[in-house]
C-alpha cells in the first residue's frame, strides 16, 4: 500500500455524500442509464460506461441547480448510477434468450418477476463479492492497478471543482440523438439504414442513420472501430460473395430454395441470416473462449492475492475511509441469496445451480474486479466468463437429466446470474477507486451501489418485457446478438442440432485472427454483427481519429466528445423506450408520416452527414476552450 497516498477529501473531515439529493438523483440516473444501454445493448450487442456521463450530470445538477459544493454527493450519485448501466449489460446479454424460446413455443414467456428476481440476485451477488476485495485491490494495489474508468471519473469529478460547464455538452447530446431518433423511428420520414447493392460481388454495402452507433464508435475509438469493421468487411465482402458464388444451385438447408434464388429473393441480408449468423457466431464464442484463457495466468494470480489480502488486512483501522459493510452482514446475505436461488421457482435452478453460482460468481467476481483494474471495462472478458459458465452448467444440467425445457431456462438463468455478478462487480470496483483517490466512506458507496443493483433489477425486467413488445427480439431493430449466441450455445449442447461445419469455420477464422495478434473479439464482433453497423461504427471511429489529431489528444484521453457522444447514447436509448412505449399502447402508426413524407435515401444521406458534422462540432474545443 502506498502510505503516502492522501485523498481529495481527507478521512478526518466529514462532507455531505449518502444524502437524499445524491440517492433521488443517483436511483433517476440508474434507471434513465440502464434502460438506454439495455436498448444500445439489444440493438448492437454492446454498451457504454455511465459513470462519466453520470458523474458530469451529477455535478450539472448539484453545483450549477442546487448550489451546493459537495464532491462526495457528486461521487454518490454516480456510484449509483453507474449501476444501472452494469446490471443492463448483465441482464441484456443472456435474459432475452428466453424470450426467443417463448416465441418459438418452447416455454412459456418469463414473468416480469422472474426477470427482476434473476436480475436482483445477480446484482447484489456482484457488489457483496466485490466487498472483501476492496482493501486488497484497491487500497493495497493503489499505483499498481491503474482502473482507467475509476480514475477518469475522480478526475472529471475533481475538474468539475472549479465548474460543472461540462454538463452542458452531455444534455446537447441527449437532445440532438432524440431528435434524429424521432425523426428516423418516431415520425419515419427518413430511413433508417441507406443501402447500396453491389449485384457483381452479390452483396450489398450499407450503413444505419442512428447517432448512438456513432457514438459507439467514437467512445470505442479507431482501433476496435477498425476490428469491428473488418470483421464486416470479411462478411460481407468475402464470405457473402465466395457462398453465393460457390454455392450457386446447392441447397444446404432442407426445404430451402438454392443459394443463388436465396440471394435474388433476400439479398445478402439472407445469406448472412442462413450463414454468416451463424459462423459469426462460432467466431464470437471462440474468441471471448481465448480471451478467457489469455487471462488465465492473471486470472489466478488476482484470485490468489485477493485471498491474500482479505486475510492480511488491517482490522485496526477505524477511519472514516477504511470502513466497509460489516463482513457477518455480508456472509448472512450471500447465504440468504444462495438460499433463494435454490427454492425460489422463478429461478429454475435447483441446489446444484446455486452451488455453482455460488462458487462460479465468487470466482468471476474476483478476475472482473482486477481485470478492470488492469485493462478497464471496456476490455473485461464478461463474454468469455458467461460462455465458460454456460457451457459447464448446461453439460452439468444435461448429465444429471435436466434436459428440455426446464433445463435450457435454467442454464440461462446460471448464465445471466454470472454474467451480471461479473458486471457489477467490475462496476463496483471502478466506483470504489474513484471514491479512493476522492476520499468517500466505502461503506455508504457499498450502500449506494446495493440500492443502484435493487432500482435496476426493479426496472429492468418491465424494460425487456416492453421491448420484446414493441419490437422482439431477433428482429432488424433488437437483433439481441449476444443473447442468440447464447441461446445457441445452449442449444447446441442439450440437442446437437447446430450447423457445426459452421460454427468451426468461425472458430477457425478466429483462431487465424488471433495468431496475426489482432484483437480477436472486436472482429468476431464485427462479422457477427449486420454490416451496417459496424460501419456507422466505424465513422465515429474516424471523427474520434481527426479530432484527436487536431487537439493533440492521446489515445484514450477522455474530452468534450466523448460526453456529447455518451448524451448521445443516452439520448438516443430513452426516446427507443418511449416510441416502444407508443408502439405497444398502439400509438405509433398515428405518428408515422412515411406514408405523407418520405425523404428516401437522399434523406438519410442528408441527414446522415449532418450528424457526422453535429459531433465533429461538438467534440472540438471552442475558441474559448482553447
Amino acid at each position: 500500500m502506498n502510505n503516502e497516498f492522501k485523498p481529495y477529501v481527507p478521512a478526518d473531515k466529514v462532507t455531505p455524500e449518502f444524502t437524499a439529493t445524491s440517492i433521488v438523483l443517483g436511483v433517476i440516473l440508474a434507471v434513465v442509464f440502464g434502460a438506454a444501454n439495455a436498448y444500445l445493448g439489444l440493438r448492437v450487442g454492446m454498451t457504454v460506461s455511465a459513470s462519466i456521463p453520470a458523474a458530469v450530470i451529477s455535478m450539472g445538477v448539484i453545483r450549477k441547480i442546487l448550489k451546493k459544493n459537495s464532491i462526495l454527493e457528486s461521487n454518490m450519485v454516480q456510484t449509483i448510477g453507474s449501476a444501472g448501466e452494469s446490471l443492463a449489460a448483465g441482464a441484456i446479454f443472456t435474459m432475452p434468450a428466453l424470450f426467443l424460446w417463448a416465441k418459438e413455443g418452447v416455454m412459456d414467456q418469463p414473468s416480469i418477476f422472474t426477470v427482476m428476481i434473476i436480475a436482483l440476485v445477480g446484482g447484489l451477488l456482484g457488489v457483496l463479492f466485490m466487498v472483501p476485495l476492496r482493501n486488497a485491490l484497491i487500497v493495497e494495489e493503489h499505483g499498481v492497478l491503474p482502473y482507467p474508468e475509476g480514475t477518469a471519473c475522480a478526475e472529471v469529478l475533481l475538474a468539475g471543482e472549479e465548474g460543472g460547464a461540462e454538463a452542458s455538452t452531455v444534455f446537447i447530446g441527449m437532445g440532438i440523438a432524440a431528435v434524429f431518433k424521432f425523426l428516423v423511428d418516431g415520425i419515419k420520414v427518413v430511413p433508417g439504414v441507406i443501402t447500396a447493392k453491389i449485384d457483381a460481388l452479390k452483396t450489398e454495402f450499407s450503413a444505419e442513420v442512428y447517432p448512438a452507433l456513432v457514438g459507439v464508435g467514437y467512445i470505442c475509438g479507431i482501433k476496435i472501430s477498425t476490428y469491428m469493421f473488418v470483421g464486416g468487411i470479411l462478411g460481407w465482402f468475402v464470405l457473402i460473395p465466395a457462398i453465393v458464388l460457390f454455392g450457386g444451385d446447392t441447397i444446404i438447408y432442407p426445404g430451402a430454395d438454392t443459394i443463388t434464388n436465396m440471394y435474388l429473393d433476400g439479398g445478402a441480408s439472407a445469406i448472412w441470416s442462413k450463414y454468416i449468423r451463424y459462423i459469426g457466431a462460432g467466431s464470437v464464442a471462440t474468441a471471448g473462449i481465448i480471451s478467457l484463457v489469455k487471462s488465465l495466468p492473471t486470472i489466478v494470480k488476482a484470485f490468489i492475492d485477493a485471498i491474500k489480502g482479505v486475510k492480511n488486512a488491517d482490522k485496526s483501522s477505524i477511519s472514516r475511509t477504511s470502513i466497509d459493510l460489516d463482513m457477518r452482514f455480508i456472509l448472512a446475505a450471500i447465504a440468504v441469496l444462495a438460499l433463494i436461488i435454490w427454492f425460489v421457482p422463478a429461478v429454475p435452478v435447483g441446489f446444484l445451480g446455486a452451488i455453482i453460482i455460488v462458487i462460479f460468481g465468487f470466482f468471476f467476481a474476483t478476475v472482473s474486479s482486477r481485470m478492470v483494474g488492469l485493462v478497464g471495462s471496456s476490455n473485461n472478458p464478461v463474454s468469455g466468463m458467461a460462455i465458460a459458465t454456460l457451457l459447464i452448467a448446461t453439460y452439468c444440467l444435461k448429465l444429471t437429466g435436466d434436459v428440455g425445457a426446464h433445463g435450457m431456462q435454467g442454464a440461462i438463468a446460471i448464465g445471466s446470474i454470472i454474467c451480471i455478478i461479473a458486471a457489477m462487480a467490475g462496476d463496483t470496483s471502478q466506483d470504489l477507486k474513484t471514491g479512493y483517490i476522492l476520499g468517500a466512506t466505502p461503506k455508504k458507496q457499498q450502500i449506494g451501489e446495493i440500492i443502484g443493483a435493487v432500482i435496476s433489477a426493479l426496472s429492468i425486467g418491465g424494460v425487456l418485457i416492453l421491448l420484446d413488445k414493441a419490437w422482439g427480439y431477433g428482429s432488424a431493430e433488437l437483433a439481441a446478438p449476444q443473447a442468440t449466441l447464447m441461446k445457441m450455445i445452449v442449444e447446441g449442447v442439450m440437442s446437437g442440432d447446430l450447423p457445426w461445419a459452421l460454427i468451426f469455420i468461425g472458430a477457425f477464422i478466429t483462431i487465424v485472427i488471433e495468431l496475426l495478434g489482432i484483437p480477436s473479439l472486436a472482429v468476431a464482433i464485427g462479422l457477427y454483427l449486420p454490416l451496417e453497423l459496424s460501419s456507422t461504427i466505424m465513422v465515429g471511429g474516424i471523427i474520434r481519429a481527426i479530432v484527436d489529431k487536431k487537439t493533440g489528444a492521446k489515445e484514450g484521453d477522455a474530452g468534450k466528445g466523448v460526453l456529447f457522444c455518451s448524451g448521445m447514447i443516452a439520448g438516443e436509448g430513452i426516446v427507443g423506450i418511449l416510441l416502444a412505449i407508443l408502439a405497444v399502447i398502439g400509438v405509433d402508426a398515428a405518428i408515422d408520416l412515411s406514408g405523407v413524407l418520405d425523404t428516401g435515401l437522399i434523406g438519410g444521406i442528408v441527414v446522415f452527414a449532418l450528424m457526422i458534422y453535429l459531433v465533429y462540432r461538438y467534440a472540438m474545443p471552442s475558441k474559448k476552450e482553447k
